[in-house]
């Protein structure tokens, strides 16, 4: 399939609008020089967008489509309109070839069905997985997975997201043989669902794999850096990842609010200002925009709908790093390791 740095932008998804989408794509351009992008959506809008970044509208071909999908839209409705709006047809390009890989803000649920009717699942992957690089007290973030595509998994399936993920891993920190953990309520071999358990046997019966397997993790240690992957199912995993967003934004509403509550504390922060710039900026949700839809033949990533010109950006970056490290071929090599040694004989 082609791998070409050239990637189709929704340029109509967002609650922030066309304007911050653009501004996105040209900040991600300027850190990647070599990539060029088709922008789907409302021609005018996207030319006057365009006025403000003469580096973007350079390395850019514009296709209008009248069509947008809402935010509320069923993913249903969506698909039947898949060839008519903007996020339909950037994925379509990456269907056809066009482009390495689509990158949208808009509806998830839209674009999740979209992308798995269009691009279908690779061979050898049961279900396609939401991942995300998520913050941590180490020196990488974590690759997180799965994050709400399935919301009941079994272990073949698990197993799946461990591969697919140490790739992820592989590509996006450049780390040659990631720790890969599985989300459990504790560490002990005992403790887990069938699945849970089944799954960390056939992990630890496949050194061939390019990953470190080391057991299980509960959420309280998510962020601890103890780990360079987390696979769950996707109930788990979308509830881990939302109490973290909010425990995170729980602790900055609190110091925020401990700072301001009199004199000698607003005279602390002007103090600890270098620091909680630091601690901001590593919990902003824009330094970690762009989840990607693992397990497709093709690139698919979902911007966060509010997200910023800089979120917007890590977006673009994160669908560039995939297009140059192949992740489709790294996790189709995987795969083949376990196969070849007859380490997934599991019940379908």
């Amino acid at each position: 399939m082609n791998r070409k740095p050239h990637i189709a932008i929704d340029a109509m998804g967002g609650d922030e609008g066309v304007r911050v989408m653009m501004a996105g794509v040209a900040e991600a351009r300027r850190r990647h020089d070599g990539l060029r992008f088709t922008l789907f959506g409302d021609e005018a809008r996207i030319k006057a967008a365009l006025d403000n970044h003469p580096n973007l509208r350079a390395a850019s071909e514009i296709v209008h489509t009248d069509g947008v999908v809402d935010a509320s839209e069923k993913p249903a409705a969506a698909i039947r309109r898949a060839k008519s709006t903007s996020m339909g047809l950037a994925i379509e390009a990456v269907k056809k070839g066009d482009a390495g890989a689509a990158v949208s803000a808009g509806n998830t649920g839209a674009l999740m069905a979209m992308a798995k009717l269009a691009l279908r699942t690779m061979a050898g992957i049961d279900r396609p997985a939401l991942a995300a690089l998520l913050p941590t007290l180490g020196d990488n973030d974590v690759v997180m997975l799965d994050l709400g595509a399935n919301t009941e998994c079994d272990a073949r399936n698990l197993v799946q997201f461990a591969v697919m993920g140490a790739a992820y891993a592989r590509a996006a920190m450049e780390l040659e043989r990631p720790r890969v953990r599985l989300l459990n309520i504790g560490t002990e071999d005992l403790k887990g669902t069938d699945e849970i358990r089944d799954a960390a046997a056939i992990l630890r019966a496949s050194p061939q794999l390019a990953m470190q397997f080391d057991g299980f993790t509960e959420g309280d240690k998510l962020a601890r850096g103890e780990a360079d992957v987390i696979v769950s199912d996707g109930f788990s995993g979308n509830i881990a990842l939302k109490t973290a967003e909010g425990t995170a934004r729980f602790v900055t509403d609190l110091l925020r609010k401990a700072f301001t509550s009199s004199i000698r504390s607003k005279i602390g922060f002007l103090i600890s200002k270098p620091a909680m710039h630091l601690l901001k900026h590593h919990l902003d949700p824009n330094q970690h925009n762009g989840a990607v839809f693992l397990g497709l033949n093709g690139v698919v990533v979902k911007s966060h709908g509010s997200a910023n010109a800089a979120g917007v950006a890590n977006a673009v970056h994160v669908a560039a790093r995939l297009l140059e490290a192949d992740i489709t071929q790294r996790i189709t090599s995987d795969l083949a390791r376990i196969d070849a040694l007859g380490k997934m004989e599991l019940a379908s």
